[in-house]
């Protein structure tokens, strides 16, 4: 039988399109291969956000590339990367077969079967009434987690991002859909799902009657089997007060929420074009915590945008105090092909104070993550087990409702996709460890976060 080896650098949504592609491979008989070097098609399937994955991609084409020298082996490039810089890959590497962006995902098995007479590019966009959601399940899909997307492309033109060059205008996946896979993937064991998007709030507000994305939270909720539901990516702008109610009223929605700031000042947000200020951000933190004080928030910070002053860090700072984020990533500001930042970069800030910057947001960040944890030594938590620790013998590794991490010595009921009850004993930055204290894998429900 064929093999495919699918390797991925990048985001959640880059994930998903991954295991789109294997699921429709399979249709073909294509079975998944171990190493790139046993497999018949390699795809590489690319983020283009920052430069690390990009990075990522030409180091390991120096690897799979000269095995075709070899053995019969298709090469392909896949994702953000490969629409930005499409015909650019197509010309640089003429032993790559098919360059194709992420609207052609569900053109993959028309466009491996073109590379046996010819190499393929493919970054055409398709218009918002053509756009076809690949429906088919991931056949690696875990049994215990799941992402569904509910929207492909984003309508916002923050500066500093690359998004919409890559994945085009927004476009929002019929209810139906998004319902009917979360169901089927449920029904394979699934009990914990992420509903992705580049912008989940804004999901059906460009379509007269189409569900909004709280109607879409209560439907899917509404599913039975499902456990624990997420979601990814919020825009604070786009957060309204029917989806602040959601988590008053859905139990099932995860204590945990992403939710992108970028920086604590309001003169850095205007130049990134984010379209709210540090006070309305602060304030749906505050409302979102009275309707569900238990929620967990973290958020992606950027440093060192250009024009950044010692004062707008300072507000960075002062934000990240006020609201006690319990985890963010944080990065120094990359530019990025395409993106309208690059028109600001006469201000550009430099990479020592960038730095100085990103270390001191991350130490404080760390403090307030221990500080948080601790205040659950001692607390009764749900955990979801996810399987066996890396590190440690005997021990096995979960995440709760919060999407913290939690460490504790293995028992009989701690099978793969379990819900535990577990005592917090000690507490890290980045994990927790406790006792195991339910021995019934079969009760549901959440404790604390």
């Amino acid at each position: 039988m064929p093999s495919v080896y699918i390797k991925t650098f990048g985001c959640q949504m880059n994930d998903y399109d991954s295991g789109k592609m294997r699921a429709q491979l399979a249709a073909d008989g294509f079975v998944a291969a171990a190493e790139p070097e046993d497999a018949d098609l390699v795809i590489i399937n690319t983020c283009s956000i920052r430069e690390k994955p990009e990075q990522k991609l030409h180091s390991f084409l120096g690897t799979v590339l000269p095995q075709k020298k070899v053995r019969p082996v298709t090469v392909a490039i896949a994702g953000c990367v490969a629409q930005m810089a499409g015909a650019e890959l197509y010309k640089k590497y003429p032993k790559v077969d098919l360059v194709f962006g992420p609207d052609a995902v569900h053109r993959i098995r028309e466009m491996v079967e073109e590379t046996k007479v010819r190499r393929v590019l493919d970054v055409d966009f398709f218009g918002e009434d053509t756009y076809p959601f690949p429906t088919d399940v991931d056949p690696a899909s875990d049994g215990v987690a799941g992402f569904v997307t509910i929207q492909k492309g984003c309508d916002n033109k923050c500066t500093f991002c690359i998004v919409p060059a890559t994945r085009g205008v927004e476009i929002s996946r019929p209810a139906d859909e998004v319902v009917d896979e979360v169901r089927r993937l449920v029904e394979r064991g699934v009990t914990e799902i992420t509903l992705i998007g580049q912008n989940v709030n804004s999901y059906g507000l460009k379509v007269p009657g189409h569900p909004t994305f709280a109607e879409l939270l209560r439907r899917v909720h509404a599913v039975p089997g499902l456990e624990i539901l997420r979601y990814t990516t919020s825009h604070p702008r786009d957060m309204g007060d029917d989806v602040i109610a959601c988590y008053r009223d859905l139990p099932k929605l995860a204590d945990h929420l992403h939710l992108p700031v970028q920086s604590g000042s309001d003169r850095v947000l205007r130049r990134m074009k984010r379209f709210y200020t540090r006070d309305t951000y602060l304030d749906v933190v505050a409302r979102l915590r009275a309707a569900r004080p238990s929620l967990v928030l973290t958020t992606d910070v950027i440093v060192g945008f250009p024009g950044e002053t010692d004062e707008d860090f300072a507000d960075t700072m002062a934000l990240l105090e006020a609201a006690r984020f319990q985890g963010s990533f944080s990065f120094i500001f990359s530019p990025r092909p395409g993106t309208p930042a690059l028109r600001l970069m006469d201000d550009a800030v430099p990479d020592a104070v960038s730095k100085q910057r990103l270390m001191a947001f991350q130490a404080r960040q760390r403090e307030i993550q221990i500080e948080e944890h601790r205040k659950l030594v001692g607390s009764q938590v749900r955990v979801l087990v996810d399987g066996p620790s890396a590190h440690d013998e005997g021990v096995v590794c979960g995440r709760t409702s919060g999407f913290k991490t939690v460490n504790f010595p293995a028992g009989a009921s701690t099978v793969r996709g379990a819900w535990v009850d577990v005592r917090i004993g000690t507490a890290w930055a980045n994990t927790l460890r406790g006792e195991l204290l339910d021995p019934d894998p079969a009760r549901s429900g959440m404790g604390v976060s």
